[in-house]
């Protein structure tokens, strides 16, 4: 912010007695991207001549968020309980832990110090426990953070922090207003270097990045956006912050020029529950949906892009207590037509559970209405156990490294081409092993990998990663970071595989 130096005196005193009177900076109330404030700092309509004046007003209000955790990994000592064991890290067998930190970006709403971020930028990996979370602020101060709330399934958090003075902060603008083409700037922390600003264009608004999430519903950018911009704002020319930058679309890792951020309009009212302390509950209706390609609509004699496919129905949800069936076509909810912009996942998690919504199907050529009472969403944990198919090999467009990627480490999908999930007792019974077994599951391959080319695939347990027990997919992405960082060409992987033995495969680092 600029200030004025050539000022009275009874200005000089007016803005004293403002502090002694609040205990607030004088000025320090109104939000840095308060209409009053920009009127004087945003750009001439057209292309601007500079950002400079846009960024010095909000950057004050974007800090720098940091995690310190503690995370479990698996004492590998082979020593462990003999009398050589203390030379080896300890005498014991079993989890040990480990230090670990992320780093990410967010950005203050209110002068009392609520700070809003990403859920995924303040939430440990694998089976780790955050020990402390700290907000920096763009002078170098540093604040403990207490978490406030979070919540998985739109990835957002809110944190607090406090000090003897108001903060900087920014509000919300309206998103629904933002149009392709329109400028929009980026204030993050990309890569852990503070205060970096990057600018660009609304690529696309209501972008669907076939997620199948409750909230997949993005404003895509070509914004420079790379690790550490995530939980960080983007502001239009107004100073409003339309968006908060959440993931990237990239085979390398890095900003190839798309950017997803979730938009103003579905992150604010969930700022506002988490910052009351109020739970998060979504609808819900219980089916396996697919989108209406054209091959499906064809067949179906259907137009192309309107309805989703109902795959499977689960028992005792609504959709079933409803009567909807497997091979129905849903092509209208609560009065909204089913687009890939306004997909059925995303307007039935917008409806309250409970609420009674009639459902337009198409079933047998026949157009028909059915009632269903909206059921309560499971967590984002009992989901993925849910929806984990092992026999389903997902082809090559539904693999992570052509997904948008939240900027978390990534190293299995950069270096070996494949993604991982926790292995939990329901995951083995479908797998057929053990449910003690310990290990994590191959998810996804991707099909240009080496680990493809030797054979690996979707529901594959991974035990041991060059000879390392592989308890958590944190350990397994430590295991590969520490292989590449030795300069290893290949990571050794023990394969558990359904009714087979385990067998090693190397696989080449990429």
């Amino acid at each position: 912010m600029r200030y004025a130096y050539g000022v009275t005196s009874a200005l000089l005193l007016a803005g004293s007695a403002l502090t002694l009177v609040t205990g607030l900076p004088a000025g320090a109330q109104v939000a840095q991207n308060d209409q009053s404030e920009m009127r004087t700092v945003v750009p001439r309509a057209g292309a601007p001549s500079s950002f400079a004046d846009l960024t010095q007003q909000l950057q004050p209000a974007v800090v720098n968020i940091s995690t310190r955790q503690r995370v479990k990994v698996q004492n590998n000592n082979p020593f462990a309980g003999t009398p050589f064991g203390d030379l080896f890290g300890g005498g014991q067998g079993g989890p040990q832990t480990r230090e670990a930190q992320s780093l990410g970006s967010g950005f203050i709403i209110s002068a009392d110090g609520y700070v809003v971020t990403n859920n995924h930028v303040i939430t440990a990996d694998g089976q780790g426990e955050v020990e402390s979370i700290t907000v920096t602020t763009p002078d170098g101060t540093e604040y403990p953070a207490k978490l406030i709330g979070k919540d998985a399934a739109s990835d957002l958090a809110v944190l607090k922090i406090s000090a003897p003075k108001a903060f900087p902060f920014v509000k919300f603008g309206d998103s629904r207003q933002a149009r392709v083409g329109d400028w929009v700037i980026a204030i993050g922390n990309p890569f852990g270097l503070g205060g970096t600003v990057t600018q660009g264009i609304v690529s696309a608004v209501y972008r669907n990045t076939g997620s199948g999430s409750a909230y997949d519903r993005y404003l895509q950018t070509d914004a420079s956006i790379n690790r550490g911009n995530s939980g960080g704002p983007m502001f239009d020319m107004a100073g409003n912050v339309i968006g908060i930058n959440n993931a990237i679309f990239s085979p390398t890792g890095g900003s190839v020029g798309i950017g997803f951020a979730i938009p103003a309009e579905i992150a604010a009212p969930i700022v506002d529950k988490l910052r009351a302390g109020q739970a998060i509950e979504r609808g819900y209706l219980g089916v396996r949906i697919q989108a209406l390609s054209d091959d499906l609509a064809a067949s179906l004699g259907l137009p192309k892009k309107r309805g989703e496919f109902i795959q499977a129905v689960e028992p005792n949800q609504a959709a079933a207590k409803a009567g909807i069936q497997p091979g129905d076509v849903v092509v209208k909810v609560d009065g909204k037509d089913v687009t890939p912009d306004q997909t059925l996942s995303f307007i039935v998690a917008n409806s309250t559970p409970g609420k009674r919504i009639p459902v337009e199907l198409l079933r047998n050529g026949q157009r028909l209405t059915v009632q269903a009472v909206v059921g309560k969403r499971p967590t984002e944990e009992e989901l993925a156990q849910q929806s984990f198919d092992p026999d389903a090999a997902p082809d090559e467009d539904s693999f992570a490294e052509n997904q948008p990627q939240q900027q978390g480490p990534g190293a299995l999908q950069a270096n070996l081409g494949i993604a991982a999930i926790p292995l939990n007792a329901q995951i083995a019974r479908q797998l057929g092993v053990g449910e003690d077994t310990k290990g994590v599951v191959i998810s996804a391959v991707s099909a240009s990998s080496d680990a493809a080319a030797k054979g690996l695939q979707r529901g594959d347990i991974v035990l041991s990663a060059n000879y390392i027990a592989v308890a958590s997919v944190a350990d397994f992405e430590k295991i590969v970071r520490t292989a590449k960082t030795e300069g290893r060409e290949a990571v050794l992987l023990r394969i558990q595989r359904r009714g087979q033995p385990p067998i090693y495969t190397p696989v080449r680092i990429r």
